[in-house]
C-alpha cells in the first residue's frame, strides 16, 4: 500500500516588531482622518535588516529538525516580494539552512496564492524524498493607504513527504481566472487595487465557491466534515459567508490574525494553516482556500503523528514574541518610504566580491565554522590551522555549524558613530556553549536589553545593501533569546 503524501512538519516566523495601527492613523490624520476607523490592533513589520528571504530562513529553521534537513531534496519558495528577480532565491534559503547541494529548487511568484500553489506543486511532485515549502512576503504599501493598515510581514514553512505525515492530503483543486482585484506592475513599489465591492461580489463570492465545489466534487464529503476552515481575507465576514454556503460551522473558521499580524500576502494561507495544525487533533479535516487570480483549495486530514511532532515556535510562538513599535517614522524609514540623512558615514560603497562570497558560502551563508579533529577546539571562521596554541594542527578541521548553537553575550558596544539604519550599531563578543567565540553584530535589540551573560540566538539577516548595484548581502547576527530568558 502506498504511503499517503502530506505535511510532515511545520514552522512559522513573524518579525518581532509590531506597528500599532493607531500610530499609522495619527501620522496621516491631517490628510486621511477616515483611517482612524482602521486604527485598532497591530501589524507586523520587518526590521531594516529583514526581507522575504530572511523571514523564510527563520520559518524553515523552525520547521526542520536535523533529520528533516538530511531528507530534504527539494525546496519551493513562494513570494510576491522576491529580493532577486534573476537569482534563485530558494537557493539562498537552502544554503542558509545547510541543505544538501543536490537540492532541486523553484521560486513561485506572481499571485497571492503563490504559497498554496507551491504546496500543491510539492504534494504532486513528492516521491521518496522530502520537500520544503516556504512562503514569505514583505509587501510595501503606499503611505496613508488602507493597505498600509492591512498588510503585515511574515513567513511559514511546511515539510512535505510520505514519511511521518502529520496531515495527509485528501485532494486539491485549482481554478485560474484572470480576475484583476489588484496588481503591481514592473518597476512599481506598491499594489494598485480595484473597488472593494466588485472584488467581494464578483471575486470572492463567485470564484471561491466555484473552486470549493470543484474539490468537493472530486473527493466527496460535505461541509459538516470540516473542523478547520482556512481562508485569508481582509474583508470582514467573507470567510464566514463562504463557509455558510457549504455548511461549514462558523466556529471552524480559523482566525486570520488581523489584530496581531495583518495580511502577510503569499505567506498568509500557510501561516493560518500552521495555526490550524497547532490546534488540530487526529481525524480533524482542514480545508484551505486561497484567492488570487482564481483560487486554490486543499483538503487535509490530521493524523496520529501530529501529537508526536517535536515542539517548535510555530505561529502561536511567533505571534507571542511581538514588541509594539509606536514610531511611525521608523517604519517609514525601514520601508524606504522616506529617506533620512544619516550623514557621510552612510556614503560607503558596499560592493560584494561574488567570487569570495561563493568560495566561503558555507561559512558566510550557512554560518559553518570548524572543529579540530585532533583536540576538539571549535572556531569561526574555519582555517587551515587550529587556533588552539597547544595544538595548531594543520588541515585538521571538520565542518561545525554555529547557527543553531546556544550562545551568551560576553561583551558589547553601542556605537553611535558607525552607520546603521537603526542606530546605535550593537556589536560584541559572543560565546557559544559548545565552544567558539565570534565578534558579530546584534539585531532585534532595545536599549538596556543587553548585559553580560544574556542568552543569545542566531538570526539570518541582511548585513548591508549595495544600492549602486542592487545587491544585498546576508550574514548572521545575534539577538536576545527571549525563550531562554524565560526558562532561566
Amino acid at each position: 500500500m502506498t504511503s499517503p503524501v502530506g505535511i510532515t512538519s511545520f514552522g512559522a516566523y513573524v518579525p518581532r516588531l509590531r506597528l500599532a495601527r493607531e500610530n499609522i492613523a495619527k501620522a496621516h490624520a491631517w490628510a486621511m482622518p477616515n483611517l482612524r476607523g482602521l486604527g485598532k490592533g497591530e501589524r507586523s513589520m520587518c526590521n531594516w535588516d529583514e526581507d522575504s528571504i530572511t523571514m523564510a530562513v527563520e520559518a524553515a529553521r523552525d520547521c526542520l529538525t536535523e533529520r528533516d534537513r538530511a531528507a530534504v531534496d527539494g525546496i519551493y519558495f513562494a513570494s510576491t516580494t522576491l529580493p532577486f528577480l534573476d537569482r534563485q532565491n530558494a537557493g539562498v534559503i537552502g544554503a542558509a539552512v545547510n541543505l544538501e547541494a543536490g537540492l532541486s529548487s523553484l521560486d513561485i511568484a506572481g499571485s497571492q496564492r503563490a504559497g498554496t500553489s507551491a504546496l500543491i506543486t510539492a504534494l504532486k511532485a513528492t516521491g521518496d524524498g522530502e520537500s520544503l515549502v516556504v512562503a514569505s512576503d514583505a509587501r510595501k504599501a503606499k503611505p496613508a493607504s488602507t493597505d498600509e493598515m492591512h498588510f503585515g510581514h511574515g513567513a511559514a514553512a511546511l515539510g512535505v513527504g510520505s514519511e511521518g505525515v502529520i496531515a495527509k492530503c485528501l485532494g486539491a483543486h485549482t481554478v485560474t481566472v484572470d480576475f484583476v482585484d489588484h496588481y503591481r506592475g514592473e518597476g512599481e513599489d506598491f499594489d494598485y487595487g480595484w473597488e472593494e465591492r466588485w472584488i467581494r461580489e464578483e471575486g470572492y463570492l463567485k470564484i471561491v465557491p466555484q473552486a470549493v465545489k470543484g474539490l468537493m466534487d472530486k473527493v466527496g464529503g460535505s461541509g459538516d466534515d470540516i473542523t478547520h476552515f482556512v481562508m485569508p481575507c481582509t474583508m470582514r465576514g467573507i470567510p464566514q459567508r463562504v463557509a455558510k454556503m457549504f455548511g461549514i460551522a462558523d466556529d471552524a473558521v480559523v482566525d486570520n490574525m488581523a489584530a496581531t499580524v495583518g495580511d502577510t500576502g503569499a505567506a498568509h494561507a500557510l501561516l493560518m494553516l500552521v495555526s490550524a495544525l497547532e490546534n488540530a487533533k487526529a481525524g480533524d479535516k482542514i480545508l484551505v482556500v486561497n484567492f488570487g487570480q482564481g483560487a486554490d483549495v486543499i483538503l487535509l486530514e490530521a493524523t496520529e503523528a501530529l501529537a508526536g511532532l517535536p515542539k517548535r515556535a510555530g505561529a502561536a510562538g511567533a505571534v507571542a514574541q511581538g514588541r509594539t513599535e509606536t514610531d511611525y517614522m521608523k517604519f517609514a524609514s525601514f520601508q524606504n518610504n522616506v529617506k533620512l540623512d544619516f550623514g557621510m558615514r552612510a556614503e560607503t560603497d558596499n560592493k560584494t566580491a561574488l567570487s569570495m562570497e561563493y568560495r566561503k558560502k558555507d561559512m558566510v551563508t550557512g554560518f559553518v565554522g570548524g572543529r579540530c579533529t585532533k583536540c576538539g577546539t571549535v572556531q569561526y571562521p574555519r582555517s587551515r590551522y587550529c587556533v588552539n596554541p597547544n595544538c595548531q594542527a594543520f588541515d585538521s578541521q571538520e565542518p561545525h555549524p554555529f547557527a543553531d548553537q546556544p550562545a551568551t553575550l560576553m561583551s558589547f558596544t553601542a556605537d553611535w558613530l558607525s552607520y546603521n539604519p537603526s542606530p546605535p550599531f550593537f556589536y560584541g563578543q559572543v560565546n557559544f556553549d559548545d565552544g567558539g567565540r565570534v565578534l558579530m553584530g546584534f539585531t532585534d535589540t532595545d536599549a538596556g536589553q543587553l548585559q553580560v551573560g544574556t542568552p543569545l540566538k542566531m538570526m539570518f539577516r541582511i548585513k548591508d545593501y549595495d544600492e549602486l548595484r542592487g545587491y544585498r548581502r546576508y550574514f548572521w547576527k545575534a539577538a536576545p533569546d527571549l525563550n531562554a530568558e524565560k526558562e532561566t
